[in-house]
């Protein structure tokens, strides 16, 4: 496949021709879209049940791994992004550097996996507006925001690169705001007494539930920093990605314990882990809110609703960017209909673009009727397809860094080279295969197995192997040997 990056990745920008898309993310776009990427809905809402089920130590170990597991994923993608920036990303190494069939299934299942999640965004939309509005029908809300998240897409990739900064900087700062006032009051110097470290003697904390409460918070976790590899998809549209991409890559594991780490651990001391709002994904009980109410600030839900509606507009518009990269990217090569590759003059895959939120307005809108079984299977489907992109990026990397060495290559000339190897992407792997084998690991111990609850859970995973086995007898592919794996 041919590099989606030109001639040379450090070129400030290139012309926009019939197959080229225009490099218009700036540094700062890809440095803000990577940490923005990971501060969502998993961090304001579904970080308060996580310390609800396995106490602030075992939320606080989850989040610890998971982050470090991240990183390592995020340092392989960077070293084969800034060699090759390009839009197919981890389909296009996996195509390259693995076999063919597998390029394949990766971006399938990813743009599967963000065209779902958009109409989870959707739906999300809805019950946000709801707060202030809740008389007015949910399509209005899902169709003006499915509408603004088309535009910003449509306009230009700087349009979404702005988009995606200044959505960015609100997470970022309402993070910075908590974390320095919930410091304030674990101290006493706001908010009343000082708490110190009781709430991490209630009950049976630290560790609450033992070690398959733990392991199921894991699950959790690897969802809530879903949407990190989206730095890779970006790299084909970066100015200079030899240079943007170290820098955004380098921030990736201090974000993760400055936002994460950090926030359970002030959230932890503040609310008592056995706090039953914790449980409870409403928005006016966030965990956020909880800390923000208890410092006297009026309006807290009001005010979190808003910021977490902005990180709800955001992961859909990464979604929908991600996805029309990657459908756009398949078609390219030959594996998805060809009028999808095609550009506009701004350097936009518009026909992928409208197909993407097409079916994404669809899948929302299958929610709407009936008693929603459809959406519910569509979602179910897209449910582990991150992990096994996650899974696709270490395997990738394994055999990138093994090629480049078997080929008499020079370690030198790589423009950045991640670190630990072979440590960083073995451990992601297995990592990756424990969380995604361990979805639903209760529907296997009980005295009878919940053969149900089983397919809920791990349909994404036949799915993937089906479409990954189909395209490989159809088409005969085969591993490709190290010494014959193409770096162009």
């Amino acid at each position: 496949m041919e590099n989606t990056a030109g001639t040379s990745p450090n070129t400030a920008a290139s012309k926009t021709s019939q197959n080229e898309l225009k490099r218009g993310l700036k540094s700062r776009h890809l440095t803000m879209i990577s940490l923005g990427g990971t501060i969502g809905t998993g961090l304001f809402l579904a970080s308060g049940n996580s310390i609800h089920t396995a106490g602030p130590g075992g939320a606080l170990f989850s989040y610890a791994a998971i982050g470090i597991m991240v990183y390592f994923l995020m340092t392989s993608l960077a070293e084969m992004a800034t060699y090759m920036p390009v839009a197919g990303s981890f389909s296009t190494y996996a195509t390259k550097f693995v076999d063919p069939s597998l390029g394949f299934a990766l971006g399938w299942n990813y743009w599967y996996n963000w065209a779902i999640t958009i109409a989870a965004e959707l739906a999300a939309v809805t019950l946000i507006m709801k707060f202030w509005f809740p008389t007015t029908p949910s399509f209005i809300w899902s169709g003006l925001f499915l509408i603004i998240m088309f535009l910003l897409n449509y306009l230009s990739v700087k349009g979404f690169g702005e988009a995606e900064y200044w959505f960015s900087i609100i997470k970022v700062v309402t993070v910075i705001v908590f974390l320095i006032l919930g410091t304030l009051m674990i101290f006493g110097i706001v908010g009343g007494e000082a708490v110190g470290f009781k709430n991490f003697t209630v009950a049976d904390a630290p560790f609450h539930g033992g070690f398959m409460t733990t392991l199921g918070v894991f699950m959790a976790a690897g969802f809530s920093f879903q949407g990190t590899e989206l730095l890779g998809v970006a790299a084909g549209e970066t100015e200079n990605p030899r240079k943007s991409i170290p820098k955004a890559i380098k921030s990736v594991f201090w974000r993760i314990l400055l936002f994460y780490i950090l926030a359970i651990f002030v959230i932890s001391l503040l609310v008592p882990f056995t706090n039953e709002s914790l449980a409870n994904s409403d928005i006016t009980v966030s965990p956020f809110t909880l800390v923000f109410q208890k410092a006297g600030i009026a309006f807290a839900a009001s005010v979190m609703n808003a910021i977490i509606l902005t990180a709800v507009l955001s992961a859909g518009n990464s979604g929908m960017y991600a996805s029309t990269r990657m459908l756009w990217d398949l078609a390219r090569d030959g594996k998805a209909p060809r009028f999808l590759a095609k550009l506009d003059t701004r350097g936009v895959p518009v026909n992928a673009l409208i197909v993407t939120a097409a079916v994404g307005a669809i899948a929302f809108f299958a929610s709407l009727f009936g008693d929603g079984v459809v959406y519910t299977w569509l979602l179910n489907a897209s449910g582990m397809s991150g992990f096994i992109a996650w899974l696709g990026i270490a395997v990738s990397h394994y055999r990138f860094r093994k090629a480049y060495v078997a080929q008499g290559r020079d370690m030198k000339d790589l423009p950045y080279q991640s670190k630990w190897f072979p440590f960083g992407p073995i451990f992601a792997f297995v990592l990756c295969g424990i969380v995604i084998l361990g979805q639903n690991y209760t529907a296997f111990t009980g005295g009878k197995i919940d053969w149900n609850g089983i397919m809920v859970s791990y349909i994404g995973l036949p799915l993937f192997v089906a479409v990954w086995l189909i395209y490989k007898f159809k088409n005969k592919t085969k591993v490709v040997p190290l010494k014959e794996c193409e770096f162009e």
